[in-house]
C-alpha cells in the first residue's frame, strides 16, 4: 500500500518551477510511450492488425446522474461565487466523480476557432461555475475559475467512460478515469478525443471535494506503427524480464473487460501480478504491481525497469 502511495504521489509530483497546461481543469500530459522506433523492412513493429487502434470507444457512459435541465434552474446568472453545491452530490467519494461528469456533460466551451454543432450546445457555459465548486479550497488556490473555464475552450461534449478507485491515503481519495470528449475545430467539424488520468479527492467537512487532476491525452498513431511499450504483455516481457531478470515463468494474461492482470513467477521464487487497464486506443498502462507475502497476501510494490538498467 505505502509503495502504491508512493506512485500516486509521483504522478501528482511538481515543483514551483515546472510549467504545466491546464485542460479541462486537469494538470496535462500526452500519453507516454517511450523513444519511437522507425520502421524498416524488417521491423516487427506491426504483430498485429493495427486497425484495432483507430476505432474509438462504444462503451456505457458513467456521467449519467442529471437526468432534466432543471437541476440548473437555481445556478442562471450565478458567478461560481454565488454558487451553493448541494451537500448531496458530495456525500461520497463515487457521487462527487458522478455528480461533477455528470454536470460537465452538459457543457461546452466552443470557440470562434474551434466551432461545431449547429446551435446552443447543452446548456453551453452554466455547468462551469457549478462544476468549480467541486473543487477544495486549495485547488481553487491553485485553479483560478479564468483559467479554469479557458482549459475548456474546444470542449462541446464528456464523457466519463471509465472510472477505478485506487489505494486510499489517510483522508486522499485516487480514481483512475478515462474521458471521452467531441471538440470543435478550425473547420467547423467535430471530433472524438479521448484522455485518462487520475483524480485525487480530500474529504472536507464529511464532504468529498476535488483536490487535484492530472490528464494524459491519448494517441491513436502511435503504437499502430512504433513501439511495444503498449503492450502489457510485452511490458511485463521486456522490461521487468530482459531488464531487470525478474521474470522466471509469465502466466497466461487474465482479462475482464478493459482490466488485464498479468502473473509471473520471479527469479527469486515469489510470485507477482501487475494490473493494467487498457485504454480506449487500445494501448495497455500499467495501474499497479504486486508481491505475494508468505501469509499468501498480495503486497502493493513499485519496481522501476529504469532503475534495472541503470544497475
Amino acid at each position: 500500500m505505502k509503495n502504491l502511495t508512493k506512485w500516486i504521489r509521483r504522478t501528482f509530483r511538481r515543483t514551483p518551477e515546472t510549467k504545466w497546461t491546464l485542460v479541462m481543469g486537469a494538470e496535462y500530459e500526452p500519453q507516454q510511450f517511450g523513444q519511437p522506433v522507425e520502421r524498416s523492412g524488417s521491423s516487427p513493429v506491426r504483430t498485429s492488425d493495427p486497425e484495432k487502434y483507430f476505432r474509438p470507444s462504444c462503451i456505457p457512459i458513467k456521467n449519467t446522474l442529471l437526468k432534466d435541465f432543471q437541476f440548473f434552474d437555481p445556478f442562471y446568472e450565478k458567478s461560481y461565487k454565488e454558487v451553493k453545491l448541494p451537500a448531496a452530490l458530495t456525500r461520497t467519494a463515487d457521487e462527487t466523480i458522478l455528480n461533477y461528469f455528470s454536470i460537465l456533460r452538459e457543457a461546452e466551451n466552443l470557440t470562434d476557432g474551434q466551432m461545431g454543432g449547429c446551435g446552443t450546445v447543452g446548456m453551453a457555459e452554466l455547468p462551469f461555475p457549478v462544476a468549480y465548486n467541486f473543487f477544495t479550497d486549495d485547488y481553487q488556490k491553485r485553479v483560478s475559475y479564468h483559467d479554469y473555464l479557458q482549459s475548456f475552450a474546444g470542449i462541446g461534449h464528456l464523457n466519463l467512460i471509465k472510472m477505478n478507485r485506487l489505494p486510499d491515503e489517510g483522508d486522499t481519495v485516487s480514481y483512475f478515469i478515462e474521458l471521452e470528449t467531441i471538440e470543435g475545430s478550425s473547420k467547423g467539424v467535430t471530433y472524438f478525443a479521448y484522455y485518462f488520468g487520475y483524480i485525487q479527492l480530500k474529504k472536507v467537512h464529511n464532504l468529498y471535494k476535488i483536490d487535484r487532476m492530472k490528464l494524459y491525452g491519448e494517441d491513436f498513431l502511435c503504437a499502430a506503427y512504433h513501439l511495444w511499450q503498449h503492450d502489457a504483455e510485452a511490458v511485463v516481457g521486456i522490461m521487468y524480464g530482459e531488464w531487470c531478470k525478474l521474470v522466471k515463468k509469465q502466466l497466461p494474461v487474465k482479462q475482464d473487460g478493459y482490466v488485464k492482470i498479468i502473473d509471473f513467477t520471479g527469479t527469486d521464487g515469489a510470485d507477482y501480478r501487475f494490473v493494467f487497464y487498457r485504454l480506449t486506443n487500445d494501448t495497455d498502462v500499467l495501474i499497479s504491481q504486486f508481491k505475494m507475502d508468505a501469509a499468501g497476501v498480495w503486497k502493493p510494490i513499485t519496481i522501476d525497469p529504469e532503475e534495472c538498467l541503470k544497475n
